[in-house]
Parts: structure tokens; C-alpha cells; sequence
């Protein structure tokens, strides 16, 4: 039996799908790999120069004294994360829509797992080596940080980043399970977001553990903005896509401040300001939005893809070898700290770009072709109708 369609929904049998504004569905996007590899920078920014710990030691001091200037605004950087998440909201909707469930399984492990395995094996390495003062893992942590389920078994991670990869790994195994099983349509999309959003105040108000785990209301706004955006490159303007972005920024602004202020005291070096952590969300939101309504076509430079394609290995592997190299250029070779920055991060971009040719360009097309011959037999197609 089908639900009704819900007001303005197209259906197979009464419209065709329209063409999105930004371009045919599916179609590659410069500027959205651009946007990713800014998040990936501001990430960067924020391990680096705008929090304390471990990086201090690689500073040999803190880095609001190394950076009196700008540390404070570094601190902003870790909303990277939060940007990166609209993004994949955007990109997992578009990447699984009319996609068989086999298919996008095989796409999403060969897309993670490569680069993540090869930057889990070279910091658990470089850790290793006896002139680094950085604790490793022990081997069964290191076993278990392979799966990238580390975190929710409760062994010490070798990555510090990868907790954002367990949130991804949550949201898609919730869009694989009610959307791309049962087939995408505009209709499943939008109950997928406004089902997902009223458990994200209920699992807020329950306080029940087990719902925060696979709700993660933290986070989910920021998935559904990226959903609620997708819609509106796919079908152009429409109120109730707005609405779900709009709610989205809403909820999700909350969230970020109440994770992120502290009060005004010395002792805060993480100190921010709520109105600055709502305007830096509000400018992710508006260049993904510009970039869904296809307001960006004017950065369509081909270098922006080989940008993209460098963000997640940068991601995996800048923030421990980072400190690793900053020790050596700062501390070791006495480069000031603003060149020890800049040749940082260039040297991460550096080794994210080996990565990708090394690595990822080589094994992840293997690696998916395999997964797809496997899950041919073991793997619903999940082919519902992709009618919009």
C-alpha cells in the first residue's frame, strides 16, 4: 500500500523529475570539493593554533602564545566539522539516490576504508618511533581502530578525528536503511528528515541513552540541512526543502553553542563567542545552499576536484602527524611559527595528495568492484522505485 504523496510531491505517474538547478543529478560539483577542502583548512586551523594539549607539546608552549593574534580565532576551525556535515548530508542524498542498496554500500566502504587503513597504520608507525613523544596504541586498540568502530567499543583511538567518522558511519547506515533500501524518493526523503528530526528533540528530552547512540542529536540537524539543501538542487525552490533547512539551522545552531561557549574567563581557552558560532554555521549554510541552487557555477576550475579529492586523507592525517612535524620544524629547526603553520599544512596537503594517488586511486575502485560481486548475492538491491 502507498502513502499519500505529500502536497507539492511529484509522483512517476503524474510528472517527470525536474532537472536540478545546479545541474543533472549526480553532476559533479567544483565548487561543493572546494567548500570541503575550506571545512578540511578550518579543521586544520583549529588542531593547530586554536586549542590546547597535545599540540602544546609540539609547540613547546601553548598556541594562544605562539599565536596571540589569530589563536582566537582558530578555536572557530573545529565548526569545520559541523560544515562537513551538511555537505555529506548533501552529497550521501545526491550519491544514493536511485542507487541500489549493494551499490552504495560497496561505494561508501571503498570511498572510507583504504586511506583510513593506510593513515592508521602510519601514525601508529610514526608514534612508534622512539624520538616521538607520543603514546601509541596498544595492538588489540590498534585491531580494533581497523574497523573504525573504536569508539563506540570503548578502545583508545589512534586518530583523534575519527570520531566524526562513526557519526558518519551512523548516518549512513540510517539512509541506507529507511531511503536507499526501500528506494529515494522526494516523498521518503522528507519523511526521512522530519521523522529524524522529532526524534532528535525526543532523544534530547528522554535522556535515554541508547537513542542518543543512533540519533546523535548533536550532529543530525547538520545531516538533515545537508538533505533539506539536496532537495532544493534536485527540484529547485520549494517551502517545505526551506523548511527543512531551516529548521535544521535552527536546531543545529543550538547544539553547536551549547557544546561550544564557555563564559568569559582566562582559564577558557576555548572560549567563543555564541554569536560568532551561529555566524560561521550561518555561512556554511549559505555556501552550500548557493552551491545547490547553482549560484556557483563561476568556480568550476578543474583544479577544484584534485581539492576535493585531497580533503578526507588530509582530514585522516593532519592533526598527529601535524604535531609531529611542528615539533621537528618549530622546536627542532627553529622556523617561526607562522611559517612552521603554512609548511604544515603544505607538507599535509603533500602527503593527503600520495595518499589519493598512492592509495585511494588504486585500491578503492578494486575494492569496490569486489564488494559488489560479494554483496550481488548477499545484498537486497534495495530497488524501490527512484521515481521522485
Amino acid at each position: 500500500m502507498t502513502a499519500p504523496a505529500l502536497p507539492g510531491t511529484r509522483t512517476a505517474t503524474t510528472a517527470p523529475e525536474a532537472a536540478p538547478r545546479g545541474g543533472r543529478p549526480g553532476s559533479r560539483l567544483r565548487a561543493l570539493d572546494g567548500l570541503r577542502l575550506i571545512a578540511a583548512l578550518m579543521v586544520a586551523l583549529y588542531h593547530y593554533g586554536g586549542r590546547d594539549g597535545d599540540v602544546s607539546r609540539a609547540w613547546g608552549s601553548s598556541p594562544r602564545h605562539e599565536f596571540p593574534t589569530l589563536s582566537g580565532a582558530f578555536a572557530y576551525g573545529c565548526l569545520g566539522v559541523e560544515i562537513f556535515f551538511v555537505i555529506s548530508g548533501f552529497v550521501i542524498c545526491m550519491s544514493g539516490w536511485g542507487r541500489p542498496l549493494r551499490s552504495f554500500f560497496a561505494s561508501r566502504v571503498a570511498r572510507l576504508y583504504p586511506a583510513y587503513w593506510t593513515a592508521i597504520a602510519l601514525v601508529t608507525l610514526v608514534f612508534a618511533l622512539p624520538w616521538v613523544a607520543y603514546r601509541t596504541v596498544s595492538p588489540s586498540d590498534f585491531l580494533v581502530n581497523l574497523t573504525m568502530l573504536q569508539q563506540p567499543v570503548g578502545a583508545q583511538r589512534v586518530l583523534g578525528v575519527c570520531w566524526t567518522l562513526w557519526a558518519e558511519l551512523r548516518f549512513y547506515a540510517l539512509f541506507a536503511l529507511f531511503v536507499v533500501l526501500p528506494g529515494a524518493t522526494r516523498r521518503r526523503v522528507v519523511l526521512f528528515c522530519a521523522v529524524w528530526t522529532l526524534a532528535t528533540v525526543v532523544t534530547t528530552a528522554s535522556h535515554v541513552e541508547l537513542l542518543r547512540v543512533v540519533v546523535m542529536p548533536e550532529y543530525s540537524s547538520f545531516f538533515i540541512g545537508g538533505i533539506g539543501l539536496y532537495l532544493i538542487h534536485r527540484y529547485g525552490h520549494d517551502a517545505l526543502a526551506w523548511g527543512i533547512v531551516g529548521v535544521s539551522f535552527l536546531i543545529g545552531q543550538h547544539y553547536a553553542v551549547a557544546g561550544l561557549w564557555h563564559p568569559p574567563n582566562p582559564h577558557y581557552f576555548s572560549y567563543r563567542s555564541a554569536y560568532a558560532i551561529i555566524a560561521v554555521l550561518a555561512l556554511g549554510y549559505a555556501a552550500v545552499a548557493l552551491i545547490a541552487l547553482g549560484k556557483a557555477h563561476w568556480a568550476n576550475w578543474r583544479w577544484l576536484t584534485v581539492a576535493g579529492a585531497l580533503t578526507y586523507p588530509f582530514y585522516l592525517v593532519h592533526e598527529h602527524l601535524g604535531w609531529v612535524v611542528i615539533g621537528v620544524l618549530h622546536r627542532k629547526l627553529g622556523v617561526p611559527a607562522y611559517g612552521t603553520f603554512a609548511l604544515t599544512i603544505a607538507l599535509m596537503l603533500g602527503l593527503a595528495w600520495l595518499l589519493n594517488r598512492c592509495v585511494e586511486r588504486r585500491f578503492t575502485p578494486a575494492l569496490r568492484a569486489s564488494l559488489l560481486r560479494v554483496t550481488a548475492k548477499g545484498l537486497p538491491g534495495g530497488g524501490g522505485s527512484a521515481a521522485p
